[in-house]
């Protein structure tokens, strides 16, 4: 299926560029209503449009494979733990962002197979980014001139504690737990430089290594991640579980996340001393 995936992977390119389009209309504008979904997050006419455009764009393409979206509908788990093969598809991943203006927002598309993202894209809209990976494959940056770069960046030493260790987080959730985490790495490290980003772009750093760290110790949902972490797995990072210490799986009953901690090289850090 990953093969077939490539085959048509500029299809899919056009398909989340279209999606980006829609958003852009609606980010362009003045006036753009915001509803409050029953979980407290905002939703608006941008998310919808581009829910649409990239589902259908997906069923039109492959028409064999279910996905999971954050806007539409859910399929119950007991029908969708046989499938093998499921796209988990964030529309606008980063609404608060979207909302403030400041282009921090991405489109997140992630294929599963068996609980493993073996290929993602990240669109950011606003910069007209691709970043995008399949398992096997490697990772790459797509630039607004058409510009293709590899992302393959070099290993440090994880015990050089005088180097400069980038963690990059959410302002909108910098809670205790990640302040108390921060503060262990910067015992350890002591040069620790803090970079804010929104949305799924803050992976999509790591891969391209402008940042180094980022913890996640508050809620996520399993499209806010999977074409990240596939992205970052193919540019030499890790994306681990807080407690488990292993890779975040998906398609579960529970669609959220554990805490996890994204690192941009998977020999840098000691997780689970920290």
């Amino acid at each position: 299926m990953l093969e077939e995936v490539y085959k048509k992977k500029k299809d899919i390119f056009e398909v989340i560029r279209k999606a980006g389009d829609e958003i852009l209309k609606v980010y362009s504008g003045n006036d753009f209503q915001v509803e409050t979904k029953s979980d407290k997050t905002p939703l608006t006419l941008a998310d919808k449009k581009s829910n649409e455009v990239i589902v259908n764009g997906l069923i039109r393409l492959f028409p064999e494979l279910p996905f999971l979206s954050e806007e539409s509908k859910k399929t119950a788990y007991h029908e969708r733990k046989g499938w093998e093969y499921l796209w988990l598809i964030d529309p606008l991943d980063g609404t608060k962002e979207f909302i403030k203006k400041n282009g921090e927002f991405s489109i997140n598309l992630a294929l599963i197979k068996e609980g493993k993202p073996i290929f993602g894209i990240l669109y950011l809209p606003v910069l007209g980014l691709f970043y995008y990976a399949g398992k096997r494959y490697g990772a790459y940056k797509i630039e607004k001139n058409g510009k293709t770069i590899c992302l393959k960046h070099e290993k440090y030493n994880k015990n050089d504690v005088n180097r400069n260790i980038r963690v990059i987080f959410s302002k909108s959730h910098y809670n205790q737990e990640t302040r108390d985490y921060v503060d262990r790495i910067r015992k350890h490290y002591y040069n620790t430089e803090m970079i804010s980003v929104g949305s799924a772009m803050k992976l999509a750093y790591l891969a391209e290594g402008k940042a180094d760290l980022y913890p996640r110790l508050a809620p996520t949902m399993e499209w806010d991640i999977a074409a990240g972490q596939v992205i970052l797995e193919e540019s030499g990072g890790k994306v681990l579980d807080f407690y488990k210490k292993t890779p975040l799986i998906y398609n579960k009953d529970d669609l959220r996340n554990p805490w996890f901690v994204a690192f941009g090289n998977s020999n840098q850090y000691r997780v689970s001393s920290m």
